[in-house]
């Protein structure tokens, strides 16, 4: 019912940008948080940046100063810029989004809803 669709992603090579977007899709009532995620071989899921709805932003220092989330809530999207990329963001990033959606006469039901992954790989 939700579908999140991420494009983007690409061979870069180090010092290199690379802008990822996500496009929510299905019945939605609201969509709240955005955020995106990546996955290294070997390692856990991490956050990489993450925008409230009221549009605050929150980044780890591991991407501080180099990456930018932004949101275009008219076309229920989420973007990513990521500058002076490095190797170790070489990494499957994810697009997640909490969304709210009907689910029945005057009742909504919120979850939580990923897109497939998007391959990006930086070179050095």
């Amino acid at each position: 019912q939700v579908q999140l669709v991420e494009s983007g992603g690409g061979l870069v090579q180090a010092g290199g940008s690379l802008r990822l977007s996500c496009v929510v899709s299905g019945s939605i009532f609201s969509i709240n948080g955005m955020g995106w995620y990546r996955q290294a071989p070997g390692k856990q899921r991490e956050l990489v940046a993450h925008i409230s709805s009221g549009g605050s932003r929150n980044y780890p220092e591991s991407v501080k100063g180099r990456f930018t989330i932004a949101r275009a809530n008219d076309k229920n999207t989420v973007y990513l810029q990521m500058n002076s990329l490095k190797p170790e963001d070489t990494a499957v990033y994810y697009c997640n989004a909490a969304v709210t959606i009907p689910s029945g006469t005057y009742t909504y039901t919120s979850g939580d809803y990923w897109g497939q992954g998007t391959q990006v790989t930086v070179s050095s």
